[in-house]
């Protein structure tokens, strides 16, 4: 399947010119459900497109509770050496040959019948470790994390202790970059991903569900910038490089400016770590190639068959006053306003995965909850014991005040989504569901 898929594939050319040259699913899911925890009721058949009725009162007690606890904020940790670094579990290293290069890949678990594996892909200026430790090592995100098996990838050469690259190779482009990930997924034998990327990992994960759609089950992109630079944006990039050491440059790309400004201990912490746990040049190489992308070929208008847009569902987000807000909004403006939710989270700055990693965690257990993957967790912070998902896809308060919520279940990779107004608001289905936390 992998081998079909690369036929399709376009490589795009560099722009800057020193680079130029160069077991079943029901089963699963009832092993979920084990542990004296109760199981959930069955999905509707795929050929009766009504679901059964809920009463309507039972999605705004729901959403009331989940808007009330990621409002709870919760703080990141701060990694001051690679030994806090090393990530909490059996996990194991290894080095994946693709066609454009070698990957190094970070994995724990096996895959557990026809369940999508998490594959996650950092932003520019990290690695897996720097980008996701916070968030994976978040004591309710392993309580998701154990019913799955979980893939970092790492860019090339980014890695901590990575070998610097050869003079004069030439850095993939950002297609080769998501054109490398069907072999790790071919190579660990997974039927297919959701993806969860910030920044140029966003882009690449975007990528790679738009040239391969059937094997990415769902997206969560933070800070995404779908535009590629202009060669004014280009060439200031480049006058900065002369001036200020590269950590400067990365920084501004990853933290909002109330962060800079204040020089908070994480960037701090992240400045020293860029430093001196990534190999400079390397990074560099990496810098340059996402800065010389292109623009994301997305485009929501026509027929939804014919549209060119990513056809699973995906949960954008974005802090409040992040570099990649607009970036953010515009990606927000290509999508499927059907299967999309906005997210912008307060008091998160640049990186919410490492300043809010609790909230983030919230909403992307709903968003499993959506696709019909995690029926019941325990929500530790509750005396009630587990906490049921009533299949809510997302949750939002819409411009009209109206609650809306989708529900779907996954059943051989097809899903049936249909809508529940709140009988609170104006009876409108809004488009794009957007939540302020």
């Amino acid at each position: 399947m992998a081998g079909i898929k690369e036929q399709q594939f376009t490589e795009e050319k560099p722009l800057l010119p020193e680079q130029r040259g160069v077991d079943s699913d029901m089963q699963d899911k009832g092993d979920e459900a084990s542990g004296g925890l109760p199981c959930p009721a069955s999905p509707a058949p795929l050929n009766n497109p009504s679901p059964p009725s809920r009463p309507s009162h039972r999605w705004h007690v729901i959403a009331r509770h989940w808007l009330r606890q990621t409002r709870r904020r919760t703080s990141g940790v701060l990694p001051e050496s690679c030994e806090q670094l090393m990530p909490v579990g059996d996990w194991k290293e290894h080095d994946v040959e693709t066609p454009y290069g070698m990957l190094h890949v970070v994995i724990r678990g096996a895959p557990k019948g026809n369940k999508p594996a998490i594959l996650t892909y950092h932003d520019v200026g990290l690695n897996h470790k720097l980008c996701f430790n916070t968030f994976f090592n978040n004591e309710d995100m392993q309580e998701i994390t154990k019913h799955f098996v979980v893939c970092h990838i790492d860019a090339p050469g980014q890695q901590i202790g990575a070998s610097q690259l050869p003079q004069g190779y030439q850095y993939p482009t950002m297609d080769q970059l998501a054109g490398m990930l069907p072999t790790v997924v071919q190579h660990f034998g997974f039927k297919s991903i959701v993806g969860i990327g910030v920044g140029a990992g966003a882009y690449i994960l975007a990528k790679f569900a738009l040239i391969f759609p059937d094997l990415v089950e769902g997206l969560v992109l933070l800070n995404i910038d779908p535009n590629g630079k202009g060669w004014i944006d280009w060439a200031a990039t480049k006058l900065s490089g002369l001036t200020s050491t590269l950590p400067d440059i990365v920084l501004p790309h990853l933290f909002s400016q109330e962060e800079l400004i204040n020089n908070t201990e994480l960037v701090q912490s992240y400045r020293q770590q860029i430093n001196n746990t990534i190999n400079q040049f390397n990074l560099q190489l990496f810098w340059n190639m996402y800065n010389s992308r292109r623009d994301l070929e997305m485009n929501r208008s026509g027929t939804v068959l014919n549209a060119k847009t990513l056809k699973c569902p995906v949960m954008l987000v974005v802090g409040d006053n992040a570099p990649a807000e607009e970036g953010v909004v515009e990606c927000n403006s290509k999508l499927d306003p059907t299967n999309t939710t906005f997210l912008k989270m307060a008091d998160s700055g640049g990186l919410p995965q490492l300043t809010q990693p609790g909230k983030l965690t919230e909403a992307f257990k709903y968003f499993l909850q959506g696709m019909g993957y995690i029926a019941y967790v325990k929500d530790r912070r509750l005396s009630g014991g587990p906490v049921p998902s009533a299949s809510m896809t997302r949750l939002a308060r819409s411009r009209t005040a109206s609650l809306t919520s989708a529900s779907s279940m996954d059943g051989s990779r097809s899903r049936a989504c249909t809508h529940s107004d709140s009988t609170e608001g104006v009876g409108t289905v809004t488009h794009t569901m957007e939540v302020s936390c």
